[in-house]
This record gives structure tokens, sequence and C-alpha cells, in this order.
């Protein structure tokens, strides 16, 4: 019987060459994880006798369902395989952009440069991406040079200069967040991967994807833990005031240490993964604080609505907006041939 098993599942991963055996792993971990934490909440919402703030709990329940979410999203587009996975995040950057530009209201000269930014840069940018490695030189530019002198020219010539300073920052951030900044993930995909030491690691790069993913959603989670657990010195009150420098040290380390354990799913040794885990810790608290500081700013809660009762995509994926391209080029520097 395992026999036939392993041999079943060597079948699938040769029918689709991106889930590899250690891909299909990885997935299957995740996928235990989740169920485990799922009967967890449920248990909890049960027996209100136990003392647990159900607040919390609910909150917790949410967001479950909002990463049960995000796996069916991301397997279906994986099945997919290349293509399938660069229109995944191409439809979430354009989602995202969407909530961002609906967060700050536009003005009547702002609607043709926003054509131009979600029908033209936007799949561009991803197409771009889609042509692999090869365009780096282009994809890597497009939108932070091209783009950004695009927006400010296209919108001048509507006539309106009321803000103007103002909107085109605007629309600049939004499209660098949300589209340039989030497409460096599957970017990875193109990467000619080699181990420390120039070896090649001939395995899956969506299992990098992955990795990074996860890594950077449960850095999130981990930092809220620890600054309720041990937080005393708040970043900054006035625009997050349940992040603390303890949270994210401790994220950082707990973080790393999961990252170590997970190594055998990337191209980097143990304490290499832990590094990079640190790493997009780091960034991941920098797009959650970033997004703070601009609904603080907008005066709203949230940026949407991806499930009921909880935050929009943009909520979801503001880490890892901040730890893609970082990663990304941490990863091609270091750990591939151009």
């Amino acid at each position: 019987m395992p026999g036939l098993l392993a041999e079943q599942i060597n079948v699938v991963a040769a029918e689709t060459p991106w889930l590899t055996v250690r891909a299909l792993s990885f997935i299957a971990l995740i996928i235990s994880a989740l169920g485990i934490a799922s009967i967890v909440g449920l248990l909890l919402s049960r027996r209100e006798s136990m003392g647990v703030d159900m607040a919390l709990v609910g909150r917790y329940n949410r967001t479950l369902r909002v990463w049960w979410l995000m796996t069916g999203i991301f397997f279906l587009g994986f099945l997919f395989q290349r293509i399938g996975v660069v229109a995944l995040f191409a439809f979430v950057s354009f989602w995202a952009l969407r909530e961002f530009i609906t967060m700050t209201p536009t003005r009547r000269g702002d609607h043709r440069t926003l054509f131009w930014v979600f029908f033209v840069f936007t799949p561009f940018q991803y197409i771009l991406i889609g042509l692999g490695d090869a365009y780096y030189d282009f994809y890597s530019i497009m939108i932070p040079v091209y783009a950004s002198l695009f927006i400010p020219a296209r919108t001048a010539m509507a006539g309106d200069s009321k803000r103007f300073l103002e909107r085109c920052a605007k629309i600049q951030a939004a499209l660098l967040i949300c589209v340039y900044a989030l497409s460096h993930a599957p970017a990875l995909l193109s990467l000619n991967l080699v181990s420390t030491g120039g070896e090649p690691w001939n395995r899956s790069p969506m299992t990098l994807i992955i990795f990074l993913v996860v890594i950077a959603q449960l850095s999130t989670a981990l930092e809220r833990g620890w600054s309720k657990l041990a937080g005393r010195h708040v970043i900054a009150e006035k625009i997050n005031a349940s992040r603390t420098w303890e949270g994210v040290l401790g994220s950082m380390v707990t973080t790393g240490l999961i990252a170590a354990a997970l190594s055998w799913a990337t191209p980097f040794y143990p304490w290499e993964a832990g590094v990079m885990a640190a790493v997009v810790t780091a960034m991941a608290c920098g797009g959650v604080m970033t997004m703070s500081a601009i609904k603080r700013d907008r005066g709203v809660k949230d940026t949407g609505t991806l499930v009921q009762g909880h935050a929009g995509v943009l909520d979801q994926i503001d880490n890892i907006c901040f730890a893609a391209p970082v990663f990304y080029h941490l990863t091609r520097y270091f750990f591939s041939v151009q």
C-alpha cells in the first residue's frame, strides 16, 4: 500500500511538473495545520465556560476562514502551473489596487490616468513577469520609472491642479505597493535557483512562493501573539497601538525557527532560512504599519471586505507586498544563476 501511494504521488507530480512531491508535501502540511487549528477554534467557540475571550476566538476563527480561502485560491492557481500562478497574483494585485484606490477617493481628472494604471501597466507588468527572468531588466524598472513618470504627466493633461501632488503620489503608491511589489512573488518562478556553494537546486520553485507566503502570514500572527504576551513598548501608538517592539523581536525568533524547520522546501540551509524569515518578518511589520497609517489617515478600519466580518484583501497581503521584493532580490542575488 505505501508503495502504491508513492507511485500515485509520483504520477501526479509527473503530470503537473510544478507540483512536485515536495510541493505537494508542503501544501499537505499547510492543510493539516489549518485543519487542526480549525478544530481548536470550533472547540473554543463551543465552550464559553473555559474563560476564553470569545471576541478573540471569533477573530481567530474569521482569520482561519481567510487562510482557508487563500489556500484554496493558491492551490487552484498552482494547478494551472506557471501561467496560473502569474494570473492568480495579477488578479490579487488588481483586487488590492481597486481597494486602495476606493479607500482614497479620486477626482474626475484622475480617471484616464487610472485607466492606464488598471488596464495597461498592471497587466503589462505581469506579462513581463510571465515571460521570465530574461525580461528582468524591463519588469524591474517599468513601474518605478516609466509608470511613475507617466502618472503625473497624464494627470496634468486633465487640467485639474487641485491637490495635484497628493493625487499623483497616491496613485503612484497604490501601483508600487499593490502591483510592482507583489509581482515579485511570482517572479520567483523564473529564477535558476542554486544552493549555497553553487549546486543546482532542481526542485519546484513553487515551494519557494509557498514558503514566502506562509512565513509572511505567520510572522504577522506571531507578532500579534507576542505583543499580547510580552509587549511593553509600542512602536507607534497613534498608528497601531497593538504592535510592539517585543512582538517584532519575538516573531523574528519564532518565525526564524519555523523557517529553519521548513528549509527542506527551499534552496536555503536551515540558518539561511532563519535569516530570510527574520528579514521577511521585518518587512511584513513595515507593511502592516504602513497600511495602518494609510487607514488612519483615511479614517477607515479596513480596506475592504474579503469575507463577511473580516478585512479586505489588501489587509491580508500588506505583509506579503512589502516582503516579496526584498525576498526576491536576496534570493536572486545569493541563490540563483543569472
